[in-house]
């Protein structure tokens, strides 16, 4: 009998509910006038965490470092050491939020002084925790807003007034991420499935929120039929003046640009691109990057199609692009996919699918190789391959192409 109270009791200890719970706080000041963010860390009890190690990426985004503890800049600078100070404690520094997009002259983030678009990523940089056994950081994040602006979306649960709860259960160390948007801002809101989703903009930027809500209402049942996620809430944001023309996607957010169309004259939609990516969290390792970007650019399609969005004969001429776009490959691995191999490689899919209905007399499709995929952290060539294989009950004529040897 002691000796199971001995191990319930241990099991007890160990469980997260009896975890240690110390408050880590972001208190994070917008500073319009120089571009910049002020961003304070509060720990309440520093000495269950041993140290925070941090990658401050390229030089000068992060600057006037202050804390009661210990602070040392590392490899020149690329690196900062944090050991927090016992009781509780801070680290203050300052982030540069204005960033220029690295393939063009336009901005990437910009703060203006009526509004401000970036993503949280960068108002804290990424770090590797060192903390005690059996101790949970409680994380939230709090946003001063500049006089006049007005409110400030995030992807992240709103518990106050500008104030949210940060959980990440896939991470020890919980910041802010994905993209946040402040201002003077105009927003429309739907629940579509479990999921509450906002299409937000600063205003006058010529952001088309209905049409893109109307768009994602439409498609939404057919995405989460193959990608089935849940998740609490969608953020997309766009912005238009010196802003990046293009699309990226962020923890359980978007960013479109106002100016690009929801759907392109040639077929394909940067937005349903960028909603799989983030739906179907598909990482390819090296040397296989064509399948993720592959795998976006078909569903992008396909799910336009199977929501009543593409007719046939669009389609068809969807495919005679791709098939001139991809004509003179003869590789598809490498460790970037050019526009050519991902156009190649769609096809590859498109093929993949029509053989897996064909065998499975419409029981199974690419879907079910897709869904598989899902569940690996990170999948390579081979193992796309292998799983492909599984799932048609068969060696894959397809897959014997020399574009994957």
């Amino acid at each position: 009998m002691r000796l199971h109270l001995f191990w319930l009791t241990m099991l007890l200890a160990s469980s997260p509910a009896w975890a240690k719970k110390v408050d880590l706080d972001y208190q994070v000041r917008l500073l319009p006038a120089t571009g910049q963010a002020e961003v304070r860390l509060s720990l309440a009890d520093g000495s269950v965490v041993r140290s925070l190690d941090f990658d401050l990426g390229k030089a000068g985004l992060y600057s006037d470092f202050q804390t009661d503890g210990q602070w040392q800049l590392q490899a020149r600078g690329a690196r900062g050491l944090w050991h927090p100070g016992p009781g509780k404690t801070s680290l203050s520094y300052r982030v540069q939020l204005d960033q220029k997009a690295r393939v063009s002259d336009a901005f990437e983030s910009r703060m203006t002084p009526h509004w401000a678009l970036f993503r949280g990523d960068q108002l804290v940089p990424p770090g590797r925790l060192d903390q005690q056994d059996g101790t949970e950081l409680v994380a939230r994040l709090g946003i001063e807003l500049p006089n006049g602006w007005k409110s400030i979306e995030t992807a992240w649960p709103r518990i106050g007034k500008q104030r949210f709860r940060i959980d990440n259960v896939s991470r020890l160390f919980d910041r802010p991420t994905g993209w946040m948007l402040a201002g003077s801002v105009g927003s429309r809101r739907a629940r579509l499935g479990e999921t509450d989703v906002t299409v937000a903009a600063p205003r006058s930027q010529g952001m088309r929120r209905m049409d893109t809500l109307t768009l994602l209402t439409f498609i939404w049942p057919h995405l989460q039929a193959v990608f089935p996620r849940n998740p609490s809430k969608l953020l997309l944001v766009g912005a238009r003046d010196e802003m990046w023309r293009g699309a990226r996607s962020g923890h359980q957010s978007l960013y479109l640009h106002s100016n690009l169309p929801l759907v392109g004259e040639n077929g394909s939609s940067a937005l349903l691109r960028e909603l799989v990516q983030l739906f179907a969290r598909i990482d390819s390792r090296a040397g296989s990057d064509w399948l993720g970007e592959s795998l976006a650019d078909y569903y992008a399609t396909a799910l336009l199609r199977r929501a009543g969005g593409m007719s046939d004969d669009r389609y068809q001429a969807v495919q005679e692009r791709l098939l001139k776009e991809g004509a003179k490959v003869t590789r598809l691995q490498g460790d970037i996919a050019s526009a050519a191999q991902v156009a190649r490689g769609v096809q590859v899919l498109q093929a993949l699918d029509a053989e897996i209905r064909l065998h499975s007399h419409g029981q199974r499709s690419l879907d079910d190789v897709t869904q598989a995929l899902m569940r690996l952290s990170s999948v390579s060539t081979e193992e796309f391959v292998q799983i492909s294989e599984n799932v048609l009950g068969r060696r894959s004529e397809v897959l014997q192409d020399k574009l994957l040897r």
